[in-house]
């Protein structure tokens, strides 16, 4: 695979001590997609993932539907390029 559909997306509001990363943890091992989730000094959490689009894209929105109650905002930006990253971690 030379390159692959990568996604960053900057997640808002109560995201930080409620479980979010280990839950982006959880759902990312029901999809063939690989990155990171973390959180920032700003009180956001950072997540970056890469696969294929529809494996992206689905994982996101399983994040998404199953963190609704703590997410005001969602930024997204995706792309194409080479792969960066090997499974799913937290950092």
């Amino acid at each position: 695979m030379s390159e692959v559909h990568h996604e960053t997306v900057y997640f808002t509001g109560h995201v930080q001590g409620v479980g979010f990363r280990y839950t982006a943890l959880q759902i990312a091992k029901e999809f063939e997609v690989a990155g990171f989730v973390r959180n920032l000094p700003d009180g956001r959490v950072r997540l970056e993932a890469e696969g294929r689009a529809s494996e992206v894209a689905a994982f996101i929105a399983g994040v998404e539907e199953r963190m609704h109650g703590y997410v005001r905002k969602t930024e997204r930006s995706s792309g194409r390029r080479a792969p960066q990253f090997s499974g799913f971690t937290i950092k």
